[in-house]
């Protein structure tokens, strides 16, 4: 062959297999578009693939950032009921909460007929100096109304929250005047504290309630402690019931205080997740000090650690009903756009080597979220007999029992008091009603409680005030029928819930719960295992309510 000749022709065929490859690729991409699921169907790029597809073939236009935002949630649901996905938007406000601060201006406020009625204020906050006081209303933000259908707790919020030393003008009503007045708020850093009462519930014994676990958890303790030793404590109640958990490092830190060295206080381990044991460094000042827990249904996650460590420990008496049940550890991972997803990496074993996680079925949310209901209507809270225990039986340093999968069962069982419970009780607490009731009734007479600034003394006045019977004709107007026969068994129910959210909305949270420990039975159980000395478990304890 002429080598020539070949050389020649060589640029021709180069150029002829261009052509052809194009025309190739155009008729499958004109022709067979519809068919590329069979291209792409394998290997883990699917779904990235379809969000394509979809973008490019669909009959009409799409916003894929919605559809990803709103299948994200659906994807995490088939895991397990803790792993979750969370939305640039929500994620300030999620991390507020543990983090122990944000940027606002220091008020506490509820919405009531489409307006911004504040609460209360934080004691030297933004808003207080700035001259808002507690019963004001907020009608405009800005320069711009603010009122109507537009007013959600979320809108607000946004709105009220921002930039540390950004300033916001407010508009506010004020009670007896019809003169809007305007008032500037720099914003600055509020304090989102995790415990919430710190008082002597007797001349021996301190009383610690914590609402969550965050950030600033630990050193929270630390000054409540010191506060309760000036004040000479020898034993100690912390309350833990209703707190959802938070950061496990914050339980783990706050277990270390009561606990001798080198004692284990939870492990984990997943499949991603080698074992990890986290124990006690000696250090703790509160070692040998008497100690209750309480707990409820409603205590969970980093709650249940505390309580754990302390159960299996052998370091201190738990008390209550039940807990909640989670034994799931996740991982946040933030994502480019903001929003992040909170993953279960490893479940959390406590130091007897139970997991306490209660069973689930996948994509079963409702189940899930329905077995508080459940147990209640099994006659758990009434009843430790109704409790049952799945998985077998661990035990504790010195032996005794304790069961996993499904919570933590406390060592002395104190039944939900339903004695006095009626029909027009549960109706007037569940519609709202009580809590409107005494808005109003606070918002009206805030002159004259103004001058009380003890729970003690404020809680004398509102005994006389006949408030119960003043709540069944604002309810009655309201919608909710008067029973005169049901309302004089609930008295004393109505008239704690009543005068308990005037106290908290006149004076604060620990006064709330200082009020509310008057005569509760959980409460009276801790001090009756002090007076008896039992706060440190002995092997022939019995899990049941101690005679009174």
């Amino acid at each position: 062959m002429n080598p020539y000749k070949s050389n020649r022709f060589m640029p021709m065929l180069m150029a002829l297999c261009v052509v052809v490859g194009i025309m190739i690729g155009t008729f499958y991409a004109n022709h067979f578009s519809g068919n590329r699921l069979n291209i792409i169907n394998s290997g883990s790029n699917r779904l990235n693939n379809l969000l394509h597809i979809i973008d490019d073939q669909y009959v009409d236009s799409v916003n894929i950032n919605d559809l990803v935002e709103k299948a994200m949630p659906q994807i995490l649901a088939e895991l397990d009921p803790h792993s979750v996905y969370i939305s640039a938007k929500d994620v300030q406000a999620t991390n507020d909460e543990l983090k122990g601060s944000f940027s606002g201006v220091g008020i506490e406020f509820t919405i009531r007929e489409d307006t911004i009625h504040v609460q209360g204020v934080v004691g030297n906050g933004p808003a207080e100096r700035a001259g808002i006081i507690a019963g004001d209303r907020i009608v405009s933000i800005d320069g711009k109304p603010f009122v109507g259908k537009v007013v959600t707790t979320e809108e607000a919020m946004r709105r009220l929250k921002g930039q540390k030393d950004s300033k916001v003008k407010l508009g506010i009503l004020r009670y007896g005047s019809k003169m809007v007045k305007y008032f500037t708020v720099t914003r600055g850093e509020i304090q989102h504290k995790s415990i919430s009462a710190v008082y002597m519930v007797d001349d021996s014994t301190g009383y610690i309630r914590i609402k969550n676990f965050g950030e600033t958890t630990y050193p929270e303790l630390i000054i409540a402690l010191a506060k309760l030793s000036q004040q000479g404590f020898s034993n100690l109640i912390i309350d833990l019931r209703d707190n959802v958990g938070g950061y496990l490092q914050s339980a783990v830190q706050m277990a270390n205080e009561f606990l001798p060295n080198n004692k284990l206080i939870v492990y984990t381990k997943g499949r991603k997740s080698p074992r990890q044991d986290y124990r006690s460094d000696g250090r703790g000042s509160y070692q040998k000090i008497p100690l209750v827990v309480l707990i409820n249904e409603g205590s969970a996650s980093s709650s249940e650690i505390f309580a754990g460590a302390i159960q299996d420990n052998d370091r201190g008496t738990l008390i209550g009903r039940r807990s909640f049940g989670k034994g799931l550890v996740q991982q946040q991972i933030a994502f480019p756009d903001g929003s992040m997803i909170r993953l279960t990496v490893a479940r959390y074993y406590t130091p007897s080597g139970r997991c306490i996680q209660k069973p689930y079925t996948v994509g079963d949310d409702k189940g899930y979220e329905e077995d508080i209901m459940a147990r209640y209507r099994h006659g758990e809270f009434f009843s430790q007999d109704s409790i049952k225990h799945t998985g077998p039986a661990y035990h504790t340093g010195i032996g005794r029992p304790v069961y996993g999968g499904g919570g933590i069962t406390p060592d002395i069982f104190v039944p939900e008091d339903t004695t006095n419970m009626t029909s027009y009780y549960k109706q007037a607490a569940m519609s709202g009603l009580i809590l409107q009731f005494a808005f109003t009734y606070t918002d009206d007479n805030r002159l004259k409680m103004n001058n009380f600034k003890e729970m003690t003394a404020l809680a004398d006045y509102l005994r006389k005030q006949n408030l119960v019977d003043k709540f069944a004709t604002y309810a009655e107007k309201n919608g909710l029928q008067r029973r005169n026969l049901m309302i004089r068994k609930s008295y004393g129910l109505l008239n704690k819930y009543i005068n308990s959210r005037i106290i908290y909305n006149m004076l604060d949270e620990q006064a709330w719960m200082e009020y509310l420990n008057i005569g509760d039975p959980v409460v009276g159980a801790a001090l009756n295992v002090f007076r008896r000395h039992e706060a440190f478990p002995k092997k022939s304890v019995t899990q049941q309510h101690p005679k009174q």
